[in-house]
């Protein structure tokens, strides 16, 4: 389709204009999502303990009793983007011990690979206003396993798989429920809600069915962040019909239809159950819990009214039947004339049109059945993963007015370096049960396919973590929950300037939003200058970085005896953040020639950097023998080469920026103070990186520049590596570890102690970082999509004057943009099904991916098997696995349906 004529399609698309309007601040459609959190207990935020054992403190048997302090969950939620008024399910199948109003996982020391969610729910769809929205539970009618999920994996060691809900049998036969909520907004403040309810099983089954709206607890803790200070009501009007009032959000009217039995309680902890004191309200949080599951009726409030309310409907279903319950939250001054009736249908109707219509004008209605399913659940994975969060280090370091002191010990613990950060914003989470917060370098990677979809929030995102409430004063930028000081890769920079250049055209983009945030990535940038190069000589010793258990360190934790380690993927990074600098700078210069000066200053860093890895022997990282990069281990005067086959050695080669000739020649302060510096340093001539061609060498052709970390001989050498099926290229991407090493372990003896690092396609076999994320072989999205991106500009630069044979020993030789299209399509077809149905996904659970209510649900994992593509980790972190969807809109031919 014609550029011109499909922007004239998509200014026409009713949720294109619901999007501008909310942008524009005309019509506020996205003050309602899916911003309720799926797990609030077990984070840092609601640790108030003295050893900050924050699975401990609030576990999931204490979630339904304790009234939280600066979030909310619930199953399959919807709340306004202060959470103030929150919506949900609570479920019973006349069964279980507990009512199911949350998901439920095993806390980091239950599970035998760490933290994991124990449910099956999907997010089917939803538009970026989530003006429609639709996710699936599913809910056995069996009673729930919770015991025999902890115990069984609790018997279970780093070497065997994790037990899934699947596995337990509380599924066989189809006993079970499929519980669908969807949403679709009339107006910015009028949510239709429609809950169907599907039997699977054989025979006719009773579920307790309890849309709950209740109100986040401010009133007990003093908070004063919401500006209100009037204790919010839920009121009873007549049968199916409540108002809530609250003193900021206002009016609202919850209608249920079918006038079910009402129910009222506080939205208040049950100390006497928790601690053995006295409540003070007779009726507490879960009210409602004893009510259904105990017939407890002196549990609930019998005046009519309280903070959190619920309609208890009692559905009867045959075996294969389904029934539907409709409800409707409207705000005052949106009040409609009929709740229900055939209006409320043609509204469902109507939203579900415009989102398909929304969709195919992204992919021009180009992609078959198969994809369109993986990439719509992708983006409502991604888009039903933004969540309310709130943090404010300074108040939960000095705790609440109305609780016990925190211990001393709190003011020098976790975070406690943090008292500026406070967070009260809808961000784009990565998880929202496993890493239900923020993580910094899997924000910068969601944003990438935000771009097609809500390119205004995705600017705002990458924005906000550079304000002066997120960013530390000394420029970094928080990590995530558990530790905003960890160090996370230094992407942030590459995605702001990535999105940049994605929405819109040269002369026709958002310079604005590129020029405010590139002053504070200057402050990003020092710190890590300041901070994580130890000696000064431009190779940096980044720590963390994100890749967890990779290396044979821990490397989040000093090393013994005063070792230091240098690493290949911290300097990679940081050479590929000055790269990207220096072209945000170039850019910018375009507009304001006061950016030529700090363009050379990221010019010349840059080619110091590349001298400093590339510099064979010293503290280069370049392994000549081997030709791979590898990190340096610095021990009582000796370097030893950390000779590990790692994405730490590939990352070296992602550090690329092609420069067009003809912006430097626009530039004339910043050509000649170029010319001089490359002119006054020929050591870059001597080691032949593509740093010295770039000076006007046989490497400056076709009007264009090359800066790379490799030298292309260098690149050629790495890439045998990464195109080899018996090292890093797998059937679906690219291996983070070297399958080398599954039968080569890496081995170090270090101060009495043993190192060893092997080949784990999968689950990891240690329990460093948890033991829940492993960066010893198998398949991530991120690194893969960095390194796609690379190949890509090295072709752009090389043309086809540089091949690889894929795979090695095959005979078959592509240039490097076929050879990242290929990656791509290995790394799509995780999640495609093959002509039996199986998709390497769902690889443990096949059969039940096959049946009819099973086989087109998708998951995105963390990370991927990298032998059979099998989904690893948390389950649905389509945050950075949404890559795919960007994959499918760039790269994915049609297929037959």
């Amino acid at each position: 389709m014609p550029a011109k004529k499909a922007s004239a399609r998509s200014s026409k698309n009713p949720e294109r204009i619901r999007l501008k309007e909310a942008h524009e601040r005309k019509q506020n459609w996205q003050r309602w999502g899916p911003y309720l959190s799926e797990r609030q207990w077990g984070t840092v935020r609601e640790d108030y303990s003295p050893d900050g054992d924050a699975w401990k403190y609030l576990p999931h048997d204490h979630a339904r009793s304790r009234a939280y302090r600066w979030g909310e969950d619930g199953l399959l939620g919807f709340t306004d983007r202060e959470c103030r008024l929150c919506f949900s399910l609570a479920l019973w199948n006349e069964r279980d011990p507990i009512l199911k109003e949350r998901l439920y996982g095993l806390s980091g020391p239950e599970g035998n690979h760490g933290e994991d969610v124990k449910e099956l729910y999907y997010y089917l769809d939803s538009t970026p206003t989530h003006s429609y929205e639709k996710t699936l539970y599913k809910y056995p009618q069996r009673e729930y396993p919770y015991g025999y999920l902890k115990d069984e994996n609790a018997k279970r060691g780093l070497n065997d798989l994790e037990f899934e809900v699947l596995d337990s049998g509380a599924f066989d036969d189809n006993r079970y429920w499929d519980v669908f909520a969807e949403y679709a907004k009339e107006s910015p403040d009028d949510i239709l809600i429609k809950i169907t309810v599907a039997n699977r099983g054989p025979e006719e089954a009773t579920l307790h069915l309890l849309p709950t709206l209740w109100f986040r607890n401010t009133w007990v803790w003093g908070c004063d962040h919401d500006g209100c200070t009037l204790k919010p009501d839920i009121r009873e009007e007549t049968s199916g019909h409540l108002t809530t009032q609250h003193e900021s959000l206002g009016k609202f009217h919850w209608w249920g239809e079918e006038a079910p039995d009402t129910l009222f309680t506080e939205n208040e902890t049950n100390s006497k159950r928790l601690f053995g004191t006295e409540n003070t309200t007779n009726c507490v949080k879960d009210a409602f819990h004893d009510f259904v599951v105990h017939g407890n009726n002196a549990a609930l409030k019998s005046d009519g009214h309280g903070t959190k309310a619920a309609y208890h409907y009692i559905l009867s279903v045959p075996a294969g039947g389904e029934k539907t319950v409709r409800l409707r939250l409207s705000a005052d001054n949106q009040k409609p004339k009929a709740p229900f009736g055939p209006a409320f249908d043609k509204t469902f109707e109507k939203r579900i049109k415009e989102a398909t219509a929304f969709f195919e004008d992204i992919t021009e209605s180009k992609l078959c059945n198969n994809e369109t399913k993986v990439l719509r659940q992708a983006y409502a994975g991604m888009l039903q993963s933004k969540q309310f969060y709130h943090y404010s280090v300074r108040d939960w370091l000095k705790g609440d007015p109305s609780e016990p002191t925190p211990p001393e010990s709190r003011k020098e613990g976790r975070n406690s370096t943090w008292g500026h950060l406070f967070n009260r914003d809808i961000i784009s989470m990565p998880d929202k049960w496993e890493y239900p917060w923020f993580a910094a370098w899997d924000l910068s990677f969601h944003m990438i396919p935000f771009d097609k979809i809500d390119p205004e929030f995705a600017k705002d995102q990458l924005t906000l973590f550079l304000r002066e409430w997120y960013m530390h004063p000394n420029g970094q930028i928080p990590a995530y929950e558990w530790n905003f000081s960890d160090v996370n890769p230094p992407v942030h920079a590459w995605a702001c300037w990535r999105l940049y250049k994605m929405t819109g055209t040269r002369g026709n983009r958002d310079i604005h939003f590129l020029a405010q945030n590139f002053h504070k990535l200057l402050l990003n940038f020092n710190w890590w200058v300041n901070r994580k190069d130890p000696d000064g000589n431009n190779v940096f010793a980044g720590g963390f970085l994100g890749l967890d258990n990779i290396g044979a360190f821990d490397r989040s934790k000093p090393l013994p005896g005063g070792a230091q380690l240098t690493q290949a993927d911290g300097t990679a990074w940081m050479a590929f953040f000055c790269a990207t600098m220096l072209s945000i700078s170039l850019e910018l210069a375009a507009y304001d020639n006061s950016y030529e000066g700090v363009a050379s200053k990221f010019f010349e860093h840059f080619v110091s950097i590349g001298e400093a890895a590339n510099t064979l022997g010293g503290s280069g990282l370049w392994n000549h023998e081997d030709g791979f990069y590898y990190d340096m281990l610095s021990v009582d005067g000796r370097k030893i080469p950390m000779e590990i086959r790692s994405m730490v050695g590939i990352l070296a080669i992602c550090a690329v920026e092609v420069l067009p000739i003809d912006v430097i020649d626009k530039l004339p302060a910043f050509k000649s103070r170029m010319q001089w510096y490359l002119k006054h340093n020929r050591i870059f001539e001597q080691e032949a990186s593509s740093l010295v061609f770039a000076s006007g060498n046989r490497e400056c052709e076709n009007g264009k520049m090359l800066l790379a970390l490799p030298s292309r001989h260098r690149l050629e050498r790495v890439l045998q590596y990464v195109f080899d099926e018996s090292e890093f290229l797998s059937q679906y991407g690219v291996r983070s570890l070297s399958k080398y090493h599954e039968e080569h372990p890496y081995v170090l003896e270090f101060r009495g102690e043993r190192h060893e690092v092997g080949y784990v396609p999968a689950e990891s076999n240690s329990f460093m970082f948890g033991g829940n994320s492993n960066w010893r072989g198998p398949i991530w999205f991120p690194v893969n999509f960095i390194l796609l991106e690379a190949l890509e500009k090295y072709h752009h630069f090389y043309g086809d004057s540089i091949t690889v044979e894929l795979p090695k020993g095959s005979g078959n030789h592509v240039t490097l943009d076929k050879a990242a299209d290929e990656i791509a399509r290995r790394l799509i077809s995780i999640f495609m099904p093959d002509e039996n149905g199986n998709r390497p996904v769902h690889g443990l659970h096949a059969p039940w991916y096959r049946d009819d209510h099973f086989k087109d649900l998708v998951l995105f994992y963390e990370y991927f098997d990298g032998d059979t593509g099998r989904g690893v980790g948390a389950s649905h972190q389509t945050g950075w696995t949404g890559l795919v969807a960007k994959l499918l809109e760039d790269r994915c031919k049609s297929c037959k349906p």
